[in-house]
């Protein structure tokens, strides 16, 4: 009961918002306005508030990095060397990098940061921030250098790639709710009640609104296109990277808080980032869009598992 009660209401809002746009209650457009929202101003509250006031496990960010980052690369070479099989001629491999996006690139904002601080609570900010900070930074430079090598058409320096990723960093509110929320709780001053009230009454709108807005963007994929490739991302990524992830974390002898944020995050279904990276490059598109539809309706089923899993470590 108690894990229906964590997963069940974060589902039931990611179904309000599809039926909502089915219904024609809101635009398909809609979802934009309730992102930015979410994503630009409620959730970097959150982790904001959270970073400041909440006491983190004392663990290494390597060992963390370790266990998500080696769970991640690993379920990646497994993709990659399913693509190969699935597709034998070799100007396919660009399929193949995208296949592995599409196999490792887990919804961990729109869906993660709540289902992860329903299910362990706000003990969980800071390994999750650690998590953030660095995850779509390294998945979009790992694959387009990647894809630059098997292409072959190099088109600058590797400082050239990595530059716009940097500035689109340096811009994005979720990193700077983490960076200030860092910097603020090392001045040790902590946050005026009236403060605390104001960010906290934003931050509780940050994971309701996030909910919905996936809802929204949902009814625009379609399971459609290389059925054979897009269970084949499905199964890489609900159950291959949540137990190579399980067992790093084992490995490396996390804590409890820290193995759940690893886990759950690594057990989210393929976020629409991947479908971003697909259409950018023009490759797998139909298939990509179909392992987001189908991941998250699956992970309905497979969360509460996980869930369940990592409430028996604690």
């Amino acid at each position: 009961m108690a894990t229906v009660l964590i997963v069940a209401p974060v589902f039931a809002l990611i179904a309000a918002g599809y039926a909502a746009v089915m219904f024609r209650f809101v635009s398909e457009g809609a979802h934009k306005g309730i992102s930015e929202f979410a994503f630009s101003i409620a959730i970097p509250a959150l982790l904001f508030r959270t970073i400041v006031v909440s006491e983190f496990p004392d663990v290494s960010p390597y060992r963390m990095w370790g266990a998500y980052y080696g769970a991640l690369a690993i379920t990646w070479i497994a993709a990659l060397l399913i693509s190969a099989l699935i597709r034998e001629r070799r100007e396919d491999r660009e399929d193949g990098v995208v296949f592995a996006i599409g196999s490792v690139y887990g919804n961990i904002v729109m869906l993660g940061i709540p289902l992860v601080i329903s299910a362990l609570g706000v003990e969980a900010a800071g390994p999750m921030s650690l998590i953030l900070s660095v995850n779509t930074p390294l998945l979009w430079l790992c694959g387009i250098l990647q894809m630059e090598l098997v292409s072959r058409k190099r088109t600058g320096s590797v400082l050239s790639v990595i530059r716009p990723i940097l500035t689109d960093l340096a811009k994005n509110p979720l990193m700077l709710g983490i960076g200030f929320g860092v910097i603020w709780r090392f001045t040790g001053l902590g946050l005026n009640p009236v403060v605390d009230k104001t960010i906290e009454l934003l931050a509780q709108a940050g994971s309701p609104a996030a909910l919905i807005a996936l809802g929204i963007t949902l009814f625009r994929f379609e399971v459609k296109g290389e059925m054979g490739s897009v269970a084949a991302m499905s199964a890489l990524k609900l159950l291959a990277m949540p137990a190579v992830a399980f067992a790093m974390a084992k490995l490396l002898g996390l804590p409890p808080v820290v193995t759940g944020v690893v886990v759950l995050f690594a057990a989210m279904p393929t976020g629409a980032n991947a479908y971003i990276f697909a259409v950018q490059y023009q490759r797998m598109v139909n298939p990509v869009s179909g392992a987001v539809a189908l991941c998250t309706l699956l992970a309905a089923a497979t969360l509460p598992v996980v869930v369940m899993v990592v409430a028996g470590v604690r």
